[in-house]
């Protein structure tokens, strides 16, 4: 099958070393591969000016403590945040929302308290809120629209003066449908309930600003922005942060510690017990640097023509069912007709396409769409005009393959 494929290339994939040129890398909301100038940070860091933070007098001490410290005001403007002591670095997203449902969950909500969810949350958006512990606590699930998107009109017809925290996705990892935000925190707001934003599939693709978007808290996950894996963000509202208790103890997060009694030091350093990802927080500084010298504006137009072009191809093919909207944000999950997604992933990897396939950490969403599992390709600022070819001709082997 020949496709016309109009996408104009960001012609980045010079900067990634891991992408050799026989290979379509389509698994980019797993996890993004990392330019050079991500890597070389990096490895500078270790190889000439590696030393803990906050601690020790001497020069390079200061000066990596100077450089960590400019990494989390980096994130602050990346987001929009007020200020940089709103930045809690964490292990990823998931510890995020962890840390807030330990933190203020812990401390804010009381039995007959509700929860907002929807159906198509990660399972990191799921778990920590089960596992907060706090008696006759409901957790109620907004419904999807047709195509896949947050039903927010339903969901405002759920809310209740009972709900304290509404926690939702800004990108389905899933479906790639895009949320709201804003109409989101109105309605969650006028109940008088917070709004969490789970933005691990949003700050790669698409620009982000906090303040407008007019949510509490927002975690992302370096590593899905072309950063290191194990850091991530929490962002939260100063007057949030100042009330919420740590959830772990340890060095840098005291003020005072005697036998007796121990007062914390006031965030962001209150939720960062022990010796920092020192090296990771500057990796997530290239990265940011990385993706504003393209632009998000540039990336979002990018990974939206893309999407459109392997829409239309894919839909063309009759034995293959898409999901999600069709402006769906740089991913595109679909099912073949008779074939598991494991076995597609498997052939599609025999013709150098990476895709993943399986349940994506969503497993609600699955039995909302009625499959055990989806293929699901999802692109980012090194993919172009031949990884879609590269995907529809690996697809169409696989209908031959499977009759």
């Amino acid at each position: 099958m020949n496709v016309a494929l109009s996408t104009r290339p960001l012609d980045t994939v010079a900067d990634f070393p891991a992408i050799p040129d026989d290979w379509a890398y389509l698994d980019t909301a797993a996890t993004a591969q990392k330019p050079r100038a991500v890597i070389d940070a990096i490895t500078r860091a270790y190889e000439r000016d590696y030393a803990t933070v906050h601690r020790g007098v001497y020069r390079r001490s200061a000066s990596m403590t100077t450089a960590f410290e400019a990494a989390r005001a980096r994130t602050a403007r990346f987001i929009g945040a007020a200020s940089a002591d709103e930045i809690v670095f964490v292990r990823g997203a998931t510890e995020g929302i962890n840390l807030v449902a330990q933190s203020w969950g812990r401390s804010n909500l009381q039995p007959g308290d509700r929860i907002m969810l929807s159906t198509l949350e990660h399972h990191s958006n799921i778990v920590p809120w089960q596992l907060v512990g706090v008696g006759d606590v409901h957790i109620d699930v907004a419904p999807l629209t047709a195509d896949g998107r947050i039903d927010l009109d339903a969901m405002e017809a759920m809310l209740t003066p009972q709900h304290r925290m509404v926690a939702l996705a800004h990108v389905s990892n899933v479906l790639g449908s895009v949320l709201d935000v804003r109409r989101a925190a109105e309605l969650a707001h006028g109940v008088g309930a917070l709004l969490l934003v789970d933005g691990c599939q949003a700050v790669p693709r698409m620009p982000v600003d906090v303040a407008a978007l007019g949510c509490d808290f927002y975690v992302f996950s370096a590593h899905k922005l072309y950063g290191p894996t194990g850091i991530g963000v929490l962002w939260g509202r100063a007057e949030h942060l100042d009330g919420m208790p740590p959830v772990q103890g340890g060095g840098a997060m005291i003020d005072r510690v005697t036998f007796a009694h121990t007062t914390f030091a006031p965030p962001p350093a209150r939720f960062e017990a022990g010796t920092p990802h020192i090296v990771g927080a500057l990796g997530l500084h290239a990265a940011i640097d990385y993706v504003e010298s393209i632009g998000l504006d540039a990336i979002a137009a990018h990974e939206a023509a893309l999407v459109a072009e392997a829409r239309a191809a894919l839909a063309s093919l009759n034995s293959v069912r898409l999901f999600g909207p069709a402006d769906s944000a740089g991913i595109v999950s679909f099912a073949i007709e008779g074939v598991h997604p494991h076995d597609v992933g498997t052939i599609l990897d025999e013709s150098q396409v990476a895709i993943r396939a399986g349940h994506h950490c969503a497993q609600p969403l699955m039995d909302h769409l009625g499959v055990d599992a989806t293929a699901r390709a999802s692109f980012g600022v090194y993919n172009g005009r031949k990884d879609v070819e590269a995907l529809v001709r690996g697809i169409e082997r696989v209908a031959r393959i499977f009759g």
